[in-house]
């Protein structure tokens, strides 16, 4: 790859970053942007490894933010990191349950969401992440394995009724197939934690958007997208409001590479 189409190609994903929230954040510094874990209720200060992760949690045991109880608490039907049930709509269906449980380890154990930490002024936590581009065929996988489970609400960060000590229902709310309050995978996966994630158009494998699941025994493929989107970046701010345009000029410059 030659150095005309490597800064070609920064600028193409800066200025995606950019339109889609995701510029640098002025509280943390440049080198602030890889191997850090968020401040949240339940990270690490620091990441490091922790050999006994449990279960799904266990890719990320050679470099981690979560703890040995996290990642075992996590798995819970209903969990005490947050009193938070997956069960609210009656049982949810394994194969649904196990990308929940996925998302939260990538949540709690991930040191590479640096480029799309921002901070938030909530009583459990001072930073949470905004936009991570996930991988397509990880959302797709995701919405298709939970068709056939049931929830209440398209939005679970707000609006649930706490009165028994956890989540439940709002008595407005009617229990439905997942494909009620989700019809796209897009409307899950984004709409689901308040826009945590970004659906990406790229795939696993391309080293350009985060993978919830991999094979450790070949590395941490997030490694790899967290440095590439940290350098694009980097190459400076945009004005407030400028998104949808830069992201028309993105897409056209994308069409004439393809071209």
């Amino acid at each position: 790859m030659d150095m005309a189409w490597q800064g070609t190609q920064l600028l193409l994903v800066a200025l995606v970053a950019a339109a889609w929230g995701g510029q640098p954040r002025t509280p943390r510094a440049r080198t602030d942007l890889l191997n850090v874990c968020m401040d949240a209720k339940h990270h690490k200060t620091k990441p490091g490894p922790e050999d006994k992760l449990h279960d799904q949690c266990s890719p990320w045991k050679k470099n981690a933010c979560c703890s040995v109880s996290t990642s075992r608490e996590l798995h819970k039907d209903t969990s005490l990191l947050y009193n938070f049930t997956w069960d609210h709509c009656g049982k949810m269906e394994p194969a649904c349950k196990r990308h929940f449980i996925q998302d939260t380890c990538l949540y709690e154990c991930s040191p590479n969401l640096g480029p799309w930490i921002q901070q938030v002024n909530q009583s459990w936590r001072k930073e949470r992440f905004l936009n991570v581009p996930l991988c397509k065929d990880d959302c797709q996988r995701w919405w298709e394995d939970c068709r056939t489970s049931h929830t209440c609400k398209s939005n679970w960060h707000e609006g649930w009724d706490w009165t028994s000590g956890s989540n439940k229902c709002p008595a407005e709310a009617t229990c439905r197939l997942f494909e009620s309050y989700f019809p796209t995978p897009a409307a899950l996966c984004e709409e689901l934690w308040s826009h945590s994630y970004k659906v990406s158009t790229y795939s696993r494998g391309s080293g350009r958007c985060i993978q919830m699941w991999f094979d450790p025994a070949q590395g941490n493929p997030n490694e790899e997208v967290a440095r590439f989107y940290a350098e694009a970046m980097t190459a400076g701010a945009v004005p407030h409001g400028t998104g949808p345009l830069l992201l028309s000029l993105a897409l056209m410059l994308h069409l004439q590479l393809l071209g």
